[in-house]
């Protein structure tokens, strides 16, 4: 059976956010907890850690350069080093247990990205879209905003929520970055032994969705109508995010948290390549 082995042993506290340049034929990934920026080469094995001075909690590269990136204190652009260059958006929720969290680009350059209640009890996490107009709450109540991903044709999003267990779909309309009719694309089983649920995402050239399980150590790839296709395990059980990538784009890389996987970067090979990121514009709107 394929599965997931670790390729970069770098003992990251919360890995998250992998996404991989085809400009600069490069994986980029943050360690949340551990306030870092790294990237990685899988041709050449090189690999570069920047500090951050905050909680960094998903990075997308950036149209001319740098990065886009959702942090504690807000939205933010880097330059190539990781540095702070400008503050687009403050996080509007409460900074003490908000942070920003899982984000992607939509296909006209959008970042949409949400935020972790970090008291797990309150409900006060909320997706978001970032464009040239601002902020724009799209989906609020939500416990731990994660999974986010876009079918090949940008039409269709997939949300999940951690705690609860669920990823949901919606109707996406990339001209206006516009979201409607939500339901259940997948919902996990809260009884099952391990507790595994979903965390973060990415969809193949396919429109099949991969999950990670976070405490499962595995990841899910589902159907576009949500039926379970197939799961691959991996040898730890803090599985948080999968992400294409590689030249040929058929490589899945997995980030993992601290612990008993030592917070590794993970990699295994798959037949289906998976769709390029879409570069942060911050003109976009």
């Amino acid at each position: 059976m394929t599965r997931f082995e670790p390729v970069l042993e770098i003992g990251a506290e919360l890995g998250e956010s992998p996404v991989w340049s085809a400009e600069r034929q490069m994986l980029f990934f943050v360690d949340i907890l551990g306030r870092t920026l790294h990237r990685y080469d899988p041709v050449t094995g090189a690999h570069r850690a920047d500090a951050v001075d905050e909680h960094i909690g998903c990075v997308q590269p950036a149209e001319g350069g740098g990065f886009v990136a959702g942090m504690r204190s807000g939205i933010w652009l880097l330059d190539d080093d990781g540095r702070k260059r400008e503050c687009l958006a403050e996080n509007p929720e409460d900074q003490r247990t908000s942070r920003f969290n899982d984000g992607c680009v939509d296909p006209r350059g959008r970042l949409l990205v949400g935020t972790v209640d970090e008291t797990r009890a309150n409900g006060a996490a909320t997706l978001y879209r970032c464009d040239a107009r601002g902020l724009v709450p799209l989906v609020g109540g939500l416990l731990t905003s994660n999974g986010l991903a876009f079918s090949p044709d940008g039409c269709t999003l997939y949300h999940s929520d951690t705690p609860r267990f669920t990823v949901w779909r919606h109707d996406y309309d990339p001209e206006t970055g516009e979201i409607a009719n939500r339901r259940v694309f997948a919902r996990l089983d809260p009884d099952a032994p391990d507790r595994g649920r979903p965390d973060g995402a990415a969809v193949d050239a396919e429109g099949c969705y991969w999950t990670a399980l976070y405490a499962g150590g595995r990841v899910q790839r589902y159907d576009p109508d949500g039926r379970l296709m197939a799961e691959y395990p991996a040898s730890v059980r803090g599985t948080t995010m999968p992400a294409f990538g590689g030249p040929d784009m058929k490589t899945l890389f997995l980030t993992t948290v601290g612990g008993e996987s030592g917070g590794a970067l993970h990699a295994m090979p798959v037949d289906v390549a998976g769709l390029p990121a879409t570069p942060f514009k911050r003109t976009a709107a």
